[in-house]
């Protein structure tokens, strides 16, 4: 008799996707929603759906799902908007990041977490300070009326603030948490180290991949091609002992912007050396074909988000959440107050800068409930040695604020983008009376 284990939880899998987009589409709500209570339900009282034990894989799981989580949210990243909002994408991803971990682990003097040491807050936070690419892409895809400058600083900052986190929480954190001490200058240092060579190995497989499309010429050969990127930018890198996700990050980010500097310039011709060290005249693809490859990264994405819920489901446990209640609204509240003011130089302080453009309240609204927490998080907890005295209280509370974040954000979102379009809708009658 055959085991067709793996075949029935690729068919769980699918079924999922396939399912929370259709109701998500005709009830108008979020598919991250269906997909997380749908993977619980599955996962904890559907047996037959999930009949392999996957808590012994869940490493290779997680490794095996973060270039396709990464990979389709850089694809979207243009050139030209990188370029436009480099400053403001660098706040967030950067310098926003690092002062709310700064300010939540100055939080350690005041004791908010019993036996926690100062690196354990550093860590804890970086941690729950990581948004999630696809949670978060898949709120906002359900609603119309955001800007596009917006669209970008979130898609940006998606992508660079987990690359901080990452940094923070291996490269500071994590060594501190569990050494009990660290030398501040040789912590930065690594920290540097290791955010320049992943942003230089990136560029060059980035420039490697780009050339090598331009021997091919077809949509599934290109697309396979990024996955591969992917894949190899991660592997490469994390066995350099530097960051695995902001290098497949950059190498796609910088693929992706060749790309689109050929497809700018189709029609004009230059004798730029770099312009032909680049052959631009062979184009790597084209933006019908790039159409196809955004569609098949989001679906891969999607996928590999409900692995990731899986090993989420077989964390949620709600007697533990309950025991750790406090702990877990108040990182909850914490982290949303930080995010708040974080976000706040945009709606309030951006015209006093003329390198940050101002994007209102609204603005300023969408950008703080737009921080939800998922694939990231509990890959960062996952990942923590199980030496660790307070492991326990790190997965639980992370969990709840994971938990937490999709569904009291995402719903303030979908409330207020169903209200203000009702409000639109109902302007229109009045002005059509």
């Amino acid at each position: 008799m055959h085991d067709f284990s793996i075949e029935i939880i690729l068919i769980t899998i699918l079924t999922l996707v396939v399912v929370s987009d259709a109701i998500a589409s005709r009830l108008k709500i979020p598919s991250v929603f269906l997909l997380l209570i749908g993977s619980y339900i599955t996962y904890h009282y559907l047996p037959i759906g999930v009949p392999l034990d996957l808590k012994p894989y869940f490493d290779t799981i997680v490794i095996f799902c973060i270039p396709l989580i990464f990979m389709g949210d850089a694809l979207h990243l243009h050139f030209t908007d990188i370029q436009k909002y480099a400053w403001e994408i660098f706040y967030l991803a950067v310098i926003s990041v690092s002062l709310s971990i700064g300010a939540g682990a100055s939080l350690y003097y005041l004791d908010i977490f019993d036996g926690l040491s100062l690196g354990a807050y550093v860590s804890l936070f970086a941690i729950n300070m990581a948004t999630d690419a696809v949670s978060v892409q898949s709120i906002l895809s359900r609603f119309d009326g955001i800007s596009h400058q917006l669209k970008v600083l979130i898609e940006g900052e998606s992508l660079g603030n987990d690359a901080t986190a990452v940094i923070a929480f291996f490269f500071i954190g994590l060594p501190w948490m569990m050494h009990g001490e660290i030398v501040a200058s040789e912590a930065l240092f690594d920290a540097l180290r290791v955010f320049v060579m992943s942003m230089g190995i990136g560029t060059g497989l980035g420039f490697v991949f780009y050339m090598l499309m331009k021997l091919f010429n077809d949509k599934r050969g290109e697309f396979f091609a990024f996955i591969i990127e992917a894949y190899l930018a991660y592997v490469i890198a994390e066995e350099m002992h530097v960051s695995g996700i902001l290098t497949l990050i950059t190498a796609i980010i910088a693929t992706k912007a060749w790309i689109d500097m050929d497809i700018a310039t189709d029609d004009k011709k230059s004798k730029s050396f770099l312009r032909k060290l680049r052959l631009e005249n062979i184009h790597a693809t084209t933006q019908e074909r790039l159409e196809y490859i955004y569609e098949m990264a989001k679906e891969f994405g999607y996928i590999a988000a409900v692995m990731i819920f899986f090993v989420l489901a077989e964390m949620v446990d709600f007697d533990k959440m309950w025991e750790y209640r406090v702990e877990i609204v108040s990182m909850f509240v914490i982290t949303t107050l930080i995010r708040a003011i974080s976000m706040a130089k945009f709606a309030f302080l951006g015209q006093q800068f003329n390198t940050i453009k101002p994007v209102g309240f609204q603005g300023w609204f969408i950008l703080t409930f737009s921080g939800m927490k998922g694939a990231l998080s509990i890959i960062l907890v996952h990942l923590i040695p199980a030496t660790f005295e307070h492991k326990e209280l790190f997965e639980v509370v992370t969990t709840g604020v994971v938990m937490l974040s999709i569904f009291v954000y995402g719903t303030t979102l979908w409330f207020y983008f169903t209200l203000q379009r009702i409000k639109e809708e109902n302007d229109i009658s009045l002005f059509k009376k």
